[in-house]
């Protein structure tokens, strides 16, 4: 069973995503930023992360850099409702990074899970 880890600052959207997730039948962590995020991708080691951009703290841009240099082969996907700016202005801040995805929310099941499985 692959593992993922969410990370992002809404209770909600981390509570959404676990429950499509699992529903896949994939095994879920999730933390609030990006700082707990990091922590746990060095205890779990997980197979995906996916990841907010506009985060309080360690944004996700950060963190995604953070990940990279422990683990340059993870698989991510970044995620952004937006902000005061369009969404779309965060994921191509992402863009530079040529192996990570980038999706908008809101996410439907089956965008998510055809996502996650094509990546793994």
């Amino acid at each position: 069973m692959a593992r993922i880890l969410i990370i992002d600052d809404d209770d909600g959207v981390r509570e959404i995503l676990r429950l499509m997730l699992e529903s896949g039948g994939y095994e879920v962590d999730d933390a609030p930023d990006g700082y707990e995020g990091v922590k746990r991708f060095r205890e779990k080691s997980p197979d995906l992360v996916i990841t907010d951009i506009v985060m309080a703290g360690m944004d996700g841009v950060e963190t995604i850099m953070e990940l990279r240099l422990i683990s340059p082969e993870v698989k991510i996907i970044a995620i952004s409702g937006g902000d005061l700016v369009a969404p779309g202005y965060y994921l191509n801040m992402v863009k530079n990074f040529d192996t990570v995805h980038e999706m908008q929310k809101p996410i439907g099941r089956d965008e998510l899970l055809d996502t996650v499985k094509a990546l793994l």
